[in-house]
């Protein structure tokens, strides 16, 4: 690994800012991106190399923020015409290399096992992999991460008091946040390009199971359930990403979170 390798990550969030903190503890140059101003010191202090970012605004100045080698995009907007400039923004600046951060939402509840050559839905977010894994001028990983928990996105507080959860012999498919970091920065050093990944525990506990037991760590009410609510699920796999990348998880029984 060179020590002065380049790397923007576009959205310094929940997952970006602490990613962004671990590349800079591996010697990485690293530039994030905030849409808010109050937070570019925040970003400065900790030694990242700030910028603020709109996608879709064809005026904003972050030409320097895209001349970068590598690209890890880890935002939540599903505008398809947005990424679309975003891309034109990567294929002038000459990125080499893009991480898509995406999900397992774009799956087909189809009651069994799912692998990254399941059915798809036709959604905003699939068009939007599909712009960054079909064009040929940079490399594209994307990461379909489960559902992020972790350090305050604790479980039991995801259902309000009172609120009936569907769907109670589903399964519940989740990733810790510590997991999506150690799993981009292997992508980074191993240099593993132009895959697709679902990234998730084996832990698949049933939602009665897992939400009750969760809620229980924050009050003794009852969970309530849709009894009369159609089963309807899917359990990721996540065999091709340990195989590939020799990855064992971190966080890989949700009993130990």
């Amino acid at each position: 690994m060179n020590p002065k390798q380049s790397i923007s990550i576009l959205g310094c969030g929940w997952l970006g800012l602490p990613l962004a903190k671990e590349l800079l503890d591996k010697g990485f140059e690293v530039k994030g991106s905030t849409t808010s101003s109050n937070k570019l010191d925040q970003l400065s202090k900790v030694g990242i190399d700030p910028f603020l970012v709109h996608i879709g605004d064809k005026t904003s100045s972050a030409k320097n923020f895209f001349n970068t080698e590598i690209l890890v995009i880890c935002i939540p907007s599903k505008d398809v015409n947005n990424f679309k400039l975003v891309i034109k923004q990567i294929e002038n600046a000459k990125i080499e290399k893009v991480i898509f951060v995406s999900s397992t939402s774009v799956y087909q509840n189809t009651n069994k096992v799912v692998t990254e050559n399941s059915p798809t839905r036709s959604t905003e977010l699939i068009q939007i992999e599909n712009s960054f894994k079909n064009n040929t001028h940079f490399k594209t990983t994307i990461l379909r991460f489960g559902g992020l928990i972790g350090y305050d996105r604790q479980p039991g507080t995801f259902h309000k008091e009172g609120k009936i959860i569907a769907n109670p012999e589903g399964f519940v498919n989740l990733i810790h946040r510590v997991d999506c970091i150690q799993i981009i920065e292997q992508i980074i050093i191993k240099n593993i390009w132009n895959n697709t990944f679902n990234a998730c525990m084996d832990s698949h506990p049933s939602r009665r199971e897992f939400f009750t037991s969760e809620r229980l760590k924050f009050t003794d009410s009852k969970t309530l359930f849709d009894e009369a609510s159609i089963s309807s699920y899917k359990i990721i796999s996540s065999n091709k990403l340990k195989n590939s990348m020799a990855y064992n998880f971190i966080f890989d029984d949700l009993k130990n979170i």
